[in-house]
């Protein structure tokens, strides 16, 4: 396992990524709670992040937000693959700082797909990088205590609490923010 937050930033596929967000982006600018993409609607852009920061949520049938990943400066943020394909997004991204994010519609990244056979294996092995990613998370919320994961978050990112609120560190760690605070004094 990598001690970056985000693992697959360690995938070979990444370069391929950040040359084309370079080569072909589009800067957008985004204000701090502006939505990235939406729940219900495919996401338009896959996107390397210049600046700023993001966190992946879903909602509860209360209309509860749950957050799911975070995405910092120097990463992406897409609704990967699915975007690819036209599929509506099962979650939204919200940005929680002002951000600066180089833009590729995926729409075009779709049609780039049916004729070009590296790019499909550039998507399946990316694919294959955020999923590991997910997996070490899902299976690290039933194999280890609150303790031991906010530490895993700490060590990979110590600035996360000037980044994030309380409230989003402690929904992606599947913990009340009281519990947080708590385990904050522990350390």
């Amino acid at each position: 396992m990598t001690d970056r937050f985000n693992s697959y930033i360690d995938s070979p596929a990444v370069s391929y990524w950040r040359d084309l967000c370079q080569r072909e982006g589009v800067l957008r600018h985004y204000d701090r709670g502006e939505d990235f993409f939406t729940v219900g609607s495919v996401a338009r852009y896959l996107g390397f992040i210049q600046s700023g920061t993001l966190k992946y949520v879903a909602y509860g049938h209360d209309g509860i937000e749950h957050v799911l990943g975070l995405e910092f400066t120097d990463e992406f943020v897409a609704d990967f693959p699915f975007s690819f394909r036209g599929i509506a997004a099962r979650t939204s991204v919200v940005a929680t700082t002002p951000c600066e994010i180089l833009c590729v519609p995926t729409k075009t990244i779709g049609e780039r797909m049916k004729g070009d056979v590296r790019l499909r294996e550039v998507i399946m092995v990316s694919t294959e990088a955020v999923f590991s990613t997910v997996y070490d998370r899902y299976a690290a919320i039933y194999a280890q205590t609150p303790q031991e994961r906010y530490n895993n978050l700490i060590s990979r990112h110590p600035d996360l609490f000037n980044m994030f609120s309380l409230k989003d560190i402690a929904s992606f760690l599947k913990i009340t923010p009281t519990h947080l605070s708590r385990l904050r004094k522990i350390v």
